[in-house]
This record gives C-alpha cells, structure tokens and sequence, in this order.
C-alpha cells in the first residue's frame, strides 16, 4: 500500500478521502494549505498527492510548478477542483500532473485514479535532471522494464461531465459529445496546432478539419496563426 499525501483547505473534503484511502489500505496524511504540503513531501516523500487547486495561501497549479520547477515532482500529482474545465485540466497536466478530478469526486473514479497512478514505477531521474514528473514508456521499453503506464487523460468528474457525457441518449449524440471535448482538449493541449493535433489523434489534417467543423469545434478558439 501507498503513502498517499491530501492537500485540501476543506476540512470535510480531507476528512473523507482520508476515510476512503485508508479503507483501501493506504497511509493518508493530510496538509489544508500549500506550506503543510511542501513540509509532509520533505519529511515523507509520498507516493502519490492528491491536490486541490482553489487554496486560499497559494493554489495548486501554482504548488505543482514549484514543485516541478525545483526536482522535487518525483511523484504522481491528481489534482481537484470543485470548478475544473478542459483549459484548467489541460494546464496542470502540461505541468506534470497525471490525472484531474473535478468534485464532487464519485468513489469509483477516485480509486480508478488512485491505482493508476500507483501503477507507474518509480520516477529514475526527474528530481536530479530537475524536470517535472513526466511518464517515459519508450525509454522504459528501450531499458529492457516494463512500460510505465500512459498519462491520463484529464478526467473531468461530476455535474460537469455527467451532463456533457449523458448515457441516456442516442449513441450518436452521446459519441459525438465525447469526440468534441476529445478534440478540443487536444487542440488546447497543442495551442490549435492542427498539424499536431493531427499526429497526435492518428488523423489526416484534411479528415480532421473536416470532423471538427462536423462537431461544431470553435478553431478560432486555440488557433495559433495558421493550421
């Protein structure tokens, strides 16, 4: 089992994954704002932080890119947030989060998270080489170890997503909803490069374009110039 590290200034919010986690087995330890946090990941380095982003001293994404800027994102880092949104996700993953979590958190979907995370082996270099926490499944596989698991996607949970991705309706608007924040994820991620985009989803860039003006996609939204 994990040592796994909360960081939450809602008391009832840390109380309850802290009962969770603990069920499952894991070492909770709890910290309500950003100095708790940094002082527990000094002393006991966990194996996994579950951390919000909305804190009253200094907030998560701020948290993780001192972390990561400094070496010590040495651990997978989920973040939460009560008021998420595909930009938010898609920056704390660009600074090294695996997974984000909007609230309220559904217990499925906080252990699925959980154990992905924990999957991965551990980080080899990335404090030294002073780079944040990042996943490396080819150079893993070149070593002759097993890969680490993929990054996850952002995981937009709650009301939020329960609207977006309503499974009493027809299969095609159901697909169809998923396909645009699918794509519109991605071009956040790529800044509207369409060129990247198309590499990135296995598509043509003609076939692309075409799929995002059929989905309704906002192009001008990310666009960075030209496609």
């Amino acid at each position: 089992m994990a040592t796994i590290l909360v960081v939450d200034d809602e008391l009832g919010i840390r109380g309850l994954l802290s009962e969770i986690l603990s069920d499952e087995g894991h070492t909770v330890e709890l910290a309500e704002n950003a100095a708790q946090a940094r002082a527990i990941r000094e002393q006991l380095r966990p194996d996994l932080v579950l951390l919000d982003i909305w804190m009253p001293d200094v907030d998560g994404v701020t948290l993780l890119k001192e972390w990561g800027s400094t070496g010590q994102l040495t651990m997978p880092v989920i973040m939460m947030s009560g008021h998420g949104t595909i930009d938010t996700a898609v920056e704390a993953t660009k600074f090294g989060a695996v997974a984000f979590l909007e609230k309220p958190i559904t217990l499925q979907k906080l252990l699925r998270a959980v154990e992905q995370a924990l999957a991965k082996p551990a980080p080899r270099a990335a404090a030294a080489a002073g780079h944040a926490y990042r996943h490396e499944p080819a150079a893993a596989a070149e070593a002759g170890g097993s890969a680490p698991m993929a990054p996850l996607a952002p995981q937009l949970l709650g009301p939020q997503s329960e609207q977006v991705f309503e499974l009493d309706r027809p299969l095609r608007e159901a697909r169809d909803a998923f396909e645009k924040s699918y794509f519109e994820f991605h071009l956040a991620k790529e800044n509207g490069s369409m060129t990247r985009v198309a590499e990135k989803t296995g598509l043509e860039r003609t076939h692309l374009y075409r799929k995002l003006k059929q989905l309704g996609v906002d192009l001008t939204r990310n666009r960075r110039g030209s496609l």
